[in-house]
């Protein structure tokens, strides 16, 4: 199994700053994508310091436990460092008036043989695209999807809502957080897409899918979906990492608790 990476960022067409954060570690098959939100440069603090720190301290904790490591004692090293990258945040944002409620979106992503270990934190979303079909990966942690699940709005519906952007979970916020894991099986030509929101909520996922597969490298993907994402307004800042899959993946390990 071998993997390309294309990552980008684009501050939009109606912001001055850009609050979006990308991080690669390809060396340990790491990604991640983070949205600050707060005043000034609260937000761009948050989402810089979660993805700058998972890369180096998970990225180096992926390195030296290769692949002896079960998926099981992967899956604790994302929650620990993901914790600790909340309480640093909230930390800052407690001890600094400037940075007073700041905090920031997650999707970490770790590629293994055969499989995706995936985590996020609000609204930030990953998504799969395998024969032609693309899936929403993550679930969510707004208002509006909990309205969604309880049936109180249709989808179409939360398009139009006023209530967009407000999440239910974010790190930094409080000194604690929960990272929704979950492992994926992976084949060969699978393309998987990290996104903000200034990009999920500008283009439908007809129109990414759409995009991604009317383009011959991961780079002009990147580049076609954040000039479409501008050309469609651009409200927000943009953030896009792309990873696509080749080769043939060794079959998945059946460690507890990720039994096939």
């Amino acid at each position: 199994m071998t993997l390309e990476f294309f990552h980008a960022t684009d501050t939009g067409r109606a912001r001055s700053n850009n609050e979006d954060s990308v991080a690669v570690h390809e060396g340990a098959g790491l990604l991640a994508l983070a949205d600050g939100m707060g005043g000034y440069n609260a937000g761009e603090v948050a989402s810089g310091m979660v993805t700058s720190f998972i890369k180096t301290e998970l990225g180096r904790w992926l390195e030296e436990a290769s692949e002896n490591a079960t998926d099981a004692e992967v899956r604790r090293a994302m929650d620990i460092c993901v914790d600790n990258a909340n309480r640093a945040i909230f930390n800052a944002a407690n001890s600094n008036p400037q940075y007073a409620g700041m905090g920031t979106t997650l999707v970490v992503a770790v590629f293994r043989a055969g499989r995706l270990l995936l985590g996020h934190v609000g609204d930030s979303r990953a998504y799969r695209l395998r024969g032609g079909r693309l899936t929403q990966a993550t679930h969510d942690h707004s208002l509006l999807q909990e309205q969604i699940d309880a049936g109180l709005i249709t989808a179409e519906q939360a398009s139009f809502s006023a209530n967009k952007n407000l999440v239910t979970r974010a790190v930094g916020v409080e000194d604690t957080v929960l990272l929704e894991t979950h492992v994926h099986e992976i084949m060969p030509g699978d393309i998987y897409l990290l996104c903000s929101d200034g990009l999920s909520d500008m283009l439908d996922d007809e129109s990414i899918g759409q995009i991604v597969q009317g383009q011959a490298s991961l780079a002009a993907a990147g580049a076609a979906l954040i000039d479409a994402t501008n050309d469609a307004g651009g409200k927000d800042n943009i953030a896009v990492i792309l990873a696509r899959v080749s080769g043939a993946p060794e079959p998945a390990r059946s460690w507890w608790p990720f039994r096939r």
